[in-house]
């Protein structure tokens, strides 16, 4: 019985093989893939998104289709027999290879490399069926293209960065990876000029136009700067290298006060407008390129706030505050690359942004007193603040690249320079009424000046070299040093007697200077073997900062410890189009010029920021684990991470009293050790033709232990605070040339050391239709719907204050914006989805 079963099951696996034979010659299998990678043939870099189609050879059927990854790959399955494959990217000249052969005898056809030249005589034919989505999602990093967001168009950076996935953008404009203000910004991979100096203001000033898309890589490589404990926001400005002269032109109008009552003391009208030109020209050996704009922006904001102090008698204020910023900004960067030879390639450009700005405020001080149960009034006071601000800022860069017949090995150096200024002039005048907020008059009870000259002159030099082994292996060797001087003469002046005489305070005008030398080398190597990816880093950074106070006539020299930063990341590709990432990375985060700066800021007289000249850096340790998951029609990456940080730097506010009047005070101030830890999922997808969706969601949980205050060794300070954000973009395509976007965001409520900060959402809607048989494109898009984009926030000093307020940056908006495309084909939707790589640390290797 068991010989003829045996035999039986023999004979089944005999006919099952005969029967696969058969099928292999007739040309039946389904699995026979046919793979291939589409690159530039001039700069040999792999083009993303490129179509391949793969028809029959005997009627021109389509068989089946797909796009590129971020490495230029692609991978078709089909069934055996004879095809021909037409390969397409846009404004490069459509490729067709003929005599593809699909046959049983081997499962794997691979086409190689095959080259794509430009061409301008090509746009009005090529036609793309797939379109970058707006946002890309790869184990590690995020890309937000911004020129398919439409509630963005005619906006600024500012605007674009708080609708970033993971990213957040506080009232004053600070920015936030993952609910942590401690990231680092670049633009095009450098430290750039037009982020500002010493903060982030430079960003309210970069039209969104100029943008074409943003990287947040949240657990860098060795490759990159340790600056930025939770990670790095990458800003890539529009660049092009196709043949012939291409380009696109933006105008836009908005009016930016649909919630908010204009200042009656100011006869500003809260509109902007602006046009802004991309232009490329690419003629042999040169390719010259050119991003200009200029906008004139004017919008309103305020807010109010109720403060009171505990002391014999509880002191009790209740702030109004209201503001019109008023600026002209421009914005030109023009370069060219020159081709030595295919593989040596020359970059040169050159950055100008100057703006001119006047700003007006007023804050008006209700004060009253609770004594033995009674409310007593003391008058109200009103301050205005006229500021005048005028920017000007220089940027200088020269790249040389070279690639080498070694795929893969290349070396590029780059130098750049700066030499930004900043000259801040305000005149505050205040007036003083017994009961009711006096009116502005030519005759203030107090005057006074102040002006902030702020200068920065930094020099950077980089190089990289990249060395391929094996066949996926990867050796990485690059050096970067940096030079970087900034000044900051900080001076207040007063008029008490009314005639027009300012004597200068002594107290609070000083020159203070800050130098910066921070040099670095790094090395990583990396490998894929099968499934299995790795990439092993090291960084050395040797940084000395010195600090001097002018008046004083002190120095502070600090050469800080710790310089090795070491990153690992391991990564390992799944069944079913699945990869995981292991990683870690150690970071840094030194005290920035401003926060060193110990001067206050003058704007409000009872509560003043400044800076800490004794301020340690903080060291993190970064581990993150995170998964991706490719579908047909969409991605989607979940992670989970965890942050140590030594010595970590708050924000507290402290309670004094200087010349008989009770203030506030911000300073930044090194704490105990604290404690980050978060879930994150982000997802991009397209159910259908007509739907777009993508969006994020990040919880996390920030401890910081019990530790003693610095103001008051009796008291101590501690928070265990839980957050979530999230945020849900949806694009609607109407018709070939219609398209809405509904976009939703919201931060939940939240603990601080010494309070909290509540809820803030808001919703945004745009429509955008193409005219000009394609063109053109007009976009509506209005800002705030519901005007809810309001801070929230209240702060608690026990048995000393009390402090609860709202602020407004800007109110809600509606802006109209103009694109007109020159040599250009606007790319239509399709099976987007986003990028899948499970490379160590920064892709395939």
């Amino acid at each position: 019985m068991k010989k003829t079963l045996l035999g039986f099951i023999l004979l089944c696996l005999l006919v099952i093989q005969t029967s696969a034979q058969n099928s292999y010659a007739k040309g039946d299998i389904t699995t026979i893939i046919l793979t291939g990678k589409i690159v530039d043939e001039v700069s040999k870099e792999p083009l993303e998104y490129a179509t391949v189609s793969l028809y029959t050879a005997k009627d021109s059927t389509l068989v089946t289709g797909g796009t590129t990854d971020k490495n230029g790959k692609f991978s078709l399955s089909a069934k055996a027999g004879s095809y021909y494959a037409q390969l397409e990217f846009i404004s490069f000249q459509t490729k067709t290879i003929g005599d593809i052969t699909l046959s049983g005898s081997k499962l794997r056809v691979n086409l190689g490399v095959v080259e794509l030249g430009a061409g301008a005589e090509n746009l009005t034919e090529v036609e793309i069926r797939a379109e970058k989505s707006s946002t890309q999602i790869m184990l590690d990093k995020k890309v937000f293209n911004v020129g398919q967001d439409l509630v963005n168009q005619g906006g600024t950076a500012s605007d674009i960065l708080d609708n970033v996935p993971s990213v957040t953008v506080d009232i004053e404009g600070t920015v936030s990876l993952r609910g942590n203000e401690n990231v680092r910004i670049l633009v095009d991979g450098k430290p750039s000029g037009l982020v500002g100096i010493g903060n982030t203001s430079g960003l309210k000033q970069i039209p969104s136009n100029m943008i074409d898309r943003v990287e947040v890589i949240t657990n860098p490589s060795a490759r990159y700067e340790a600056e930025g404990t939770v990670g790095i926001i990458n800003i890539i400005l529009k660049k092009d290298k196709r043949k012939g002269l291409n380009g696109s032109f933006n105008v836009s109008a908005g009016y930016n006060g649909l919630f908010i009552t204009p200042l009656a003391n100011s006869d500003k009208v809260p509109f902007s407008v602006g046009t802004a030109i991309n232009l490329n020209y690419r003629r042999k050996d040169f390719n010259f390129f050119i991003n200009a704009g200029i906008d004139k922006r004017t919008s309103p904001g305020g807010g109010t706030t109720h403060q009171e102090f505990y002391r014999a008698d509880t002191f009790i204020t209740d702030y109004t505050r209201q503001f019109m910023r008023d600026g002209l900004g421009l914005n030109v960067r023009l370069g060219a690359d020159y081709y030595i030879t295919d593989k040596d390639i020359i970059t040169a450009s050159f950055l100008y942004r100057p703006s001119d700005d006047n700003n007006y405020g007023e804050v008006s001080y209700d004060d009253q007193i609770l004594s033995n149960g009674r409310f007593s009034p003391i008058g109200i006071t009103l301050r205005s603040d006229s500021e005048s601000e005028k920017e000007s800022n220089y940027q200088g860069a020269l790249t040389y690249r070279k690639t080498f017949e070694e795929k893969g090995r290349k070396f590029t150096a780059d130098f750049r320079f700066q030499d930004n200024g900043e000259v801040e002039n305000s005149l505050i005048n205040e007036f003083f009424g017994a009961e009711e907020i006096p009116a502005i008059t030519s005759t203030p009870q107090l005057a006074q000046r102040s002006i902030n000259d702020e200068g920065e002159q930094s020099y950077q030099l980089q190089l990289d070299y990249t060395h391929p082994f094996k066949k996926n292996g990867k050796f990485e060797i690059g050096y970067r040093g940096s030079l970087r001087t900034v000044e900051n003469a900080f001076s207040v002046s007063e008029d008490n007697v009314g005639n027009g005489e300012f004597v200068i305070i002594e107290s609070v005008s000083d020159n203070f200077i800050y130098d910066e030398n921070i040099q670095a080398v790094y090395t990583s190597i990396g490998d894929k073997i099968n499934k299995f990816s790795y990439q092993l880093g090291m960084r050395y950074e040797y940084a000395d900062i010195q600090t001097t106070s002018v008046k004083l006539d002190s120095v502070n020299s600090r050469t800080y410890n710790s310089p090795f930063f070491p990153s690992v990341f391991l990564s390992y590709d799944l069944p079913n189009k699945n990869a995981v990432q292991l990683s870690y990375s150690r970071r840094v985060r030194r005290p920035r010029f401003r926060e060193l700066n110990p001067f206050f800021s003058f704007t409000d007289a009872r509560n003043r920021y400044g800076g800490n000249p004794n301020l340690n850096p903080q060291f993190t340790h970064a581990l993150e684990l995170s998964h991706l998951k490719y579908f047909e029609k969409g991605t989607i990456t979940s992670a989970v991470y965890y942050r140590l940080t030594n010595e970590s730097v708050e924000r507290l506010r402290r309670v004094e009293i200087q010349d008989g009047d009770t203030i506030t005070i911000i300073q930044p101030l090194n704490l105990d050790n604290s404690y980050d830890y978060g879930l994150e999922f982000t997802f991009n997808a397209e159910p259908t033709k007509w739907l777009r969706l993508n969006g994020s969601f990040n919880f996390f949980r920030s401890i910081l232990p019990e530790t003693v205050s610095p103001f008051d060794f009796n008291d101590t300070l501690s928070n265990d605070a839980f957050g979530w954000f999230a945020n849900v973009t949806s694009r609607f395509t109407v018709n070939k040339s219609t398209n809405i976007q509904l976009r939703f965001n919201y931060q939940s409520p939240r603990l601080s050391i010494q309070g909290s900060r509540k809820a803030i959402y808001f919703f945004d809607i745009a429509v955008s239709k193409d005219v000009l048989k394609g063109k053109g494109t007009l976009t509506l898009n209005m800002n705030d719907v519901f005007n809810t984009r309001r801070w929230r926030y209240e702060t608690i000093i026990e048995n000393e204050l009390f402090f609860d307020g709202d602020f407004q940056w800007r109110s809600g908006s509606i802006n109209m914006a103009f694109n007109y495309r020159l040599n250009q084909k606007k790319r239509r939707a399709g099976r987007g989805g986003g990028g899948y790589g499970g490379g160590g640390g920064g892709g395939e290797f």
